[in-house]
């Protein structure tokens, strides 16, 4: 304003943040010398700043420039809304329309092709899912007498025995729509996501009914509430919007909820009770019946040869879950194609089933005379041990061949009979079996190997078992200060104890497995001749039968020799 008042002002600019002006001196210099200064808005009023300089009647060059920073502003954010315009049409088929929209699959029973005779080895479980199925065909026996049928029924089990699949089949059976999706398709990371779907899945269902709604591991949306460490608000939502609905539809119209879980110990307790999922089915692994029968279902369009005796694969097979013996019998016609035979025979299946505990075997793999012979020694002495002992599995097969597990060699045995229970004598047998091999090591050739570490891995664990949870400790008794924290994914255990009793554990351990290791020794030490005569048969062998080595134990008598 002070070159207002002198009036040597040749023009001005009124921007919305500040005035450039330039004088009169300025502007009467060549273009390239002048210099424009500026100052900052006085009042923040244009109007009132233009109006101002044009009272003091001078002849000034007023110019204003619209203030656009909004439009640029705005500009700015055009890539984001852009993307997330982009985002929103895939996710829900429009621009916010069906993004809270169930993403459930409905299978029709000639889409899932799965009946209860695809499914061997869960009897027990087929009978309880037979009801569901029975109802669904016929709801006027049930609602004549006045019963309901449960509106939820949960399967548990070990990953791989069949759950999802028994879902299938009870929809195959029923022959009615089957709603399937996984827990995890439910939350989002948008809150009331997870809830609107849940609201759309029971919509769908409720319009064709009779239906099957399954959910696969539920536990991604059905873990307890617990705020101690902090809640989930959409988490919370889509559990309490899936809780509602059960309550809210009704069973007689033939909705029937299923669902899946290894993990029944984080399910909240609200929805594991009566009127929800009150009925848990547990798909246990195979004994050797169904393992049999698995193995029957598998092989259907597999062309066996005429040695093939699935039974002994059964018994081979003990622990195996379903989805494992399907592995096994895709191995061993892999193995067929690669020999160029046109069917599958026993030695197939067998040799799938070691690839499968101990990987291929390692070809390039040279081990020194001095290695060898510490790994011969190593796996005769597991073997022999087993072998002498009364209340052990009877050996299969040694081999000193390394395989890709990492193993150098190993031992297999092969029980004769199912067995549900084992005494403490037996697993007493079985520890000093595992320690049998550090024992001949130690015994021969005066060295502790790493080849010993799984085997005293193994021991340790069976012998902390039977400390802590079998009650086979004279310090502890009948004390139980272990918990298995998940019975179906994992043996895992945690000690719920002091720490007097935490040491105690571990001295009993010690204990228990220096006297398993000490009396392996000396069954060894006694039978040193037998040790060093089935080690140098194995040398020259590499791989020797159960068989072979009882013929070392247990010689023919000359008479039998004679007549032979």
């Amino acid at each position: 304003m002070a070159e207002a008042e002198k009036d040597n002002l040749a023009e001005v600019e009124i921007r919305y943040d500040r005035v450039l002006y330039m004088t009169k001196t300025e502007a009467a210099k060549p273009a390239a010398q002048q210099k424009a200064c500026y100052t900052g808005l006085p009042s923040g009023d244009i109007l009132g700043l233009a109006r101002e300089l044009t009272e003091m009647d001078t002849s000034v060059n007023i110019k204003i420039t619209e203030d656009n920073s909004m439009l640029l502003y705005i500009l700015s954010f055009l890539p984001v809304l852009l993307l997330m315009f982009l985002f929103f049409r895939k996710a829900g088929g429009g621009m916010l329309g069906n993004i809270g929209a169930s993403k459930a699959k409905v299978y029709m029973e000639k889409k899932t092709g799965v009946t209860f005779q695809d499914v061997a080895g869960q009897d027990e479980a087929k009978e309880s899912l037979q009801e569901i199925i029975d109802f669904l065909h016929n709801p006027q026996k049930y609602t004549e007498i006045g019963a309901k049928l449960p509106k939820g029924a949960l399967l548990v089990g070990s990953p791989g025995t069949g759950k999802t699949l028994l879902a299938k089949a009870v929809a195959g059976e029923a022959n009615v729509p089957f709603f399937s999706i996984s827990g995890s398709d439910f939350v989002e990371m948008f809150v009331g996501v997870g809830a609107s779907r849940v609201r759309d899945l029971f919509q769908q269902a409720a319009k064709v009914a009779p239906c099957i709604i399954f959910i696969d591991e539920i536990d991604a949306v059905g873990r307890s509430r617990d705020s101690r460490y902090g809640g989930n608000s959409e988490h919370e939502q889509t559990l309490n919007q899936l809780l509602g609905e059960i309550d809210g539809f009704d069973s007689s119209k033939g909705i029937v909820c299923l669902a899946a879980t290894n993990r029944p110990e984080i399910l909240d307790k609200a929805l594991l009770r009566a009127g929800r999922f009150d009925r848990q089915i547990i798909v246990d692994r195979p004994n050797l019946q169904g393992r049999l029968d698995t193995l029957k279902v598998h092989t259907k369009k597999i062309r066996l040869a005429e040695d093939v005796d699935l039974r002994k694969i059964a018994q081979a097979t003990a622990g195996a879950v379903g989805a494992d013996l399907a592995n096994l019998v895709n191995e061993a016609a892999l193995r067929a194609v690669r020999k160029g035979r046109k069917a599958v025979n026993q030695e197939d299946l067998l040799v799938s089933f070691e690839t499968v505990i101990a990987g291929t075997e390692k070809k390039n793999t040279v081990l020194s005379d001095t290695e060898k012979r510490i790994v011969a020694y190593h796996e005769v002495g597991h073997a022999l041990v087993a072998a002498l002992e009364k209340h052990s599995q009877p050996v299969s097969k040694i081999t000193i061949v390394p395989h890709t597990s990492g193993a150098l060699g190993y031992t297999m045995q092969m029980p004769e009979e199912e067995k549900y229970l084992k005494t403490s004598a037996e697993l007493l047998t079985e520890l000093r079996t595992l320690v049998g091999g550090r024992a001949a090591e130690e015994l021969v050739f005066s060295v502790q190997t790493t080849g010993a570490a799984n085997d005293i891995q193994r021991a340790t664990a069976l012998a902390r078992n039977m400390v802590t949870l079998y009650g086979m400790s004279d310090a502890l008794g009948l004390m139980a200060p272990a918990t298995v924290s998940n019975q179906y994914l994992s043996d895992q255990t945690y000690l719920d104890c002091s720490q007097e009793t935490s040491a105690l554990v571990d001295k009993e351990v010690q204990k228990l497995l220096g006297a398993c290791y000490s009396e392996a020794k000396k069954l060894l030490s006694d039978n040193r001749s037998l040790l060093d005569e089935i080690s140098l048969h194995l040398l020259a062998k590499e791989t020797i039968t159960g068989d072979e080595m009882m013929a070392f134990i247990n010689p023919p008598k000359a008479e039998e020799a004679t007549e032979e």
